[in-house]
């Protein structure tokens, strides 16, 4: 049996992971390549599976608990997408405030699935607003405690991502570039843009290599980890908004991101990551927050107007869960009213994440 080639793309919250997966795996298609794709989340209703399954992708959920945390889901999951032919090549989105992925899932699949898994080396994509912020040491932005699991996330990772190029100057990019290498010396830094496919070659080349990774197996204070994850609010919440005169779904997303992003930012809290997906007999639209700072982005266009929507929203944020979810209702209910529609929800989930209690821990590279 030929081993599947196992891709996990790694990164904090709003990195880009989706948008990177969905990119990396219609240039494994244009190959000629089958293609599966596991995603990854504390909760139900997450927009990444939704927006992937949208564009067409074969896709396995690993809900409620992450990969670290529920390894046997995840070679489950991967199973899974076999029963309609086996994949070349599965692409794997781990949660995006998990760090110690290596010993947690690199080597496990290693050492236990080595014959049926072909893995590939360990990425982490970084955004630039989270980079420019944390490895310069600017006040603001997130606790020392979120602050580590982005620097472990880097310091574990065989290559290092910096997404979003084409919204960067070329000075901008050298100065992230810089601080990046300062602090994790010798490891890959690629530049890439998923929006406009960037660097993607490069990424590519890189991800085809095999030899000596997957190896930078962390020290890592599992009580500072578990405190960085607990202090942000987590929100995945599905409605369905109805209204007696047709209405945009791509407007209404922006809408509903643009209101949370400004009423956070009142609150001083700072979002890790905010995406909401609109859907409607086939059609789907996303829009989410690229940066605190800037507007709502419309990453994926339904260019759909209808009466009815099933909308989903998903929030990270360092704030108290209790508060997100007031603060989403509220935007979810202005929005809906300023095109006179109702919103009927089916389902919120509102929690901090719970400490991680790993399946496996490897703590050497050595399957013997």
């Amino acid at each position: 049996m030929t081993a599947i080639r196992f891709i996990m793309v790694g990164g904090f919250l709003g990195a880009g992971k989706t948008s990177t997966i969905a990119r990396l795996a219609r240039a494994y298609q244009s190959q000629g390549l089958k293609v599966g794709v596991v995603t990854n989340d504390q909760a139900t209703d997450l927009v990444d599976t939704q927006n992937l399954r949208s564009q067409g992708f074969e896709v396995g959920e690993v809900a409620g608990s992450c990969f670290c945390c529920n390894f046997n889901a995840l070679t489950t999951a991967a199973e899974d997408l076999c029963a309609n032919g086996t994949p070349d090549v599965i692409l794997a989105e781990p949660v995006g405030s998990c760090t110690d992925l290596v010993a947690t899932v690199v080597q496990p699949l290693m050492q236990l699935f080595g014959q049926r898994f072909d893995v590939a080396p360990y990425g982490v994509i970084l955004k630039p607003s989270h980079g420019k912020k944390i490895l310069s040491g600017t006040q603001g932005g997130f606790s020392p405690k979120a602050q580590y699991i982005f620097k472990k996330q880097l310091e574990e990772a065989d290559f290092i991502v910096i997404n979003r190029s084409d919204e960067l100057s070329s000075e901008e990019l050298d100065e992230l570039t810089s601080l990046v290498a300062s602090e994790t010396p010798g490891v890959p830094v690629l530049r890439t843009s998923a929006k406009t496919g960037a660097g993607f070659d490069t990424l590519l080349e890189m991800l085809e290599q095999r030899g000596d990774f997957g190896r930078r197996i962390l020290d890592i204070d599992y009580d500072i980890y578990a405190e960085g994850e607990a202090e942000l609010g987590w929100l995945n919440m599905s409605v369905t908004v109805t209204a007696d005169q047709a209405f945009s779904i791509d407007a209404l997303l922006v809408d509903i991101v643009d209101s949370l992003r400004v009423s956070l930012a009142a609150s001083e809290a700072e979002t890790a990551h905010l995406k909401a997906i609109g859907l409607w007999e086939g059609f789907s639209g996303v829009a989410n927050l690229v940066a605190s700072d800037t507007p709502a982005v419309l990453s994926l266009a339904s260019n759909c107007a209808a009466k009815t929507a099933d909308i989903v929203v998903n929030a990270r944020v360092a704030m108290a869960p209790e508060d997100l979810q007031s603060q989403v209702t509220s935007a979810l209910t202005l929005a809906c009213e300023r095109i006179g529609a109702e919103a009927n929800v089916h389902q919120t989930q509102s929690f901090r994440p719970g400490r991680p209690v790993p399946t496996h821990r490897m703590t050497s590279t050595d399957a013997s």
